[in-house]
């Protein structure tokens, strides 16, 4: 478990991060989020023992951040956003130093690298040289290394950043898989990815925790308006536009012309739906529809209404 109580981290007189709080329980898989600058990176170095806070308390599993950081250390599965490999090691090379660090020797490091080999798909580039690796292997040797003792808990700082596709949802069908077993704190700037994996978010503003809670219930609380796109053939400007006098509620805008008819947006509120109403309309005037395909917000548009980053 991780709690964190009126944290603050100051360099000089900039405020990185400014009093938050939170707390993530055992089997939690968590994505924190933030906009570069907002916080984040400083609040998860911290958590991993490498930075220590200003203020503030943090307890991990129960134990003190400041007073107990190599316990917690011992605990704790750290891939930082610029993940640290040695090129000139292969990847056998780079576990075993990294467990031998952490006094796993013998047959407990046999267990644990048959363990993050297989969890990893590292079996094909176990000898290989890292820095002859692609990105993804990449990605996967520096995961495998914060996994090698075990850890209760993984905290991953842009798990996913330079994946192609089929990388990302190998590393995201891992982190759910983990998640069963550990807690998994994760950042990243892939917003989408974020959504599909994680249940829970946290978003950092200027230092400031300003949204926390369950990806669904976030997007709920703080979506705006439908956006309804319209696509009609043989279709009139003008009277396109009076389509929002004859239906309550709804808002028409980016009207644009195209080869054939029109294309626009209907704005509504989604408890109040006029989708029917207005394709009973459209059709009463004689015009064609090509399209008509609601858009409701997702995990982006709240981000941008929460961040500064709106601007």
């Amino acid at each position: 478990m991780i709690e964190i109580n009126g944290l603050s981290k100051y360099y000089g007189p900039i405020k990185a991060v400014k009093n938050i709080n939170f707390s993530i329980s055992d089997g939690e898989i968590v994505g924190f989020l933030g906009a570069n600058g907002a916080g984040k990176s400083t609040t998860l170095k911290i958590l991993s023992g490498y930075l220590a806070p200003t203020n503030g308390k943090v307890k991990i599993n129960g134990l003190n951040i400041e007073k107990d950081s190599l316990a917690i250390r011992k605990i704790i599965g750290y891939l930082p956003e610029n993940n640290p490999l040695y090129f000139d090691m292969n990847v056998y090379e780079l576990l075993k130093f990294t467990a031998n660090i952490r006094n796993i020797k013998g047959d407990e490091f046999n267990i644990a690298l048959d363990k993050v080999i297989d969890q990893c798909g590292l079996k094909g580039v176990l000898h290989k040289q890292i820095g002859e690796c692609s990105k993804g292997y990449k990605q996967r040797i520096g995961l495998a290394s914060a996994m090698i003792h075990n850890p209760k808990i993984l905290i991953l700082d842009e798990p996913v950043t330079g994946l192609d596709p089929n990388q990302i949802i190998e590393i995201r069908n891992l982190i759910k898989k983990l998640g069963k077993e550990k807690l998994v704190l994760m950042s990243s700037h892939i917003l989408q990815e974020i959504e599909a994996t994680v249940d829970r978010i946290i978003i950092i503003d200027e230092g400031n925790i300003v949204a926390d809670g369950l990806t669904k219930n976030l997007i709920n609380k703080y979506k705006g308006k439908v956006q309804l796109k319209l696509e009609l053939l043989e279709s009139e400007k003008e009277k396109i536009e009076l389509l929002s006098e004859k239906i309550d509620n709804i808002k028409i805008k980016n009207i644009r012309s195209t080869k054939k008819g029109h294309t626009c947006v209907v704005e509504y509120d989604e408890k109040n739906d006029p989708r029917e109403k207005l394709f009973k309309l459209i059709v009463k005037s004689k015009y064609q529809i090509i399209e008509m395909n609601p858009k409701s917000d997702n995990l982006e548009d709240v981000f941008r209404k929460l961040t500064k980053s709106k601007k």
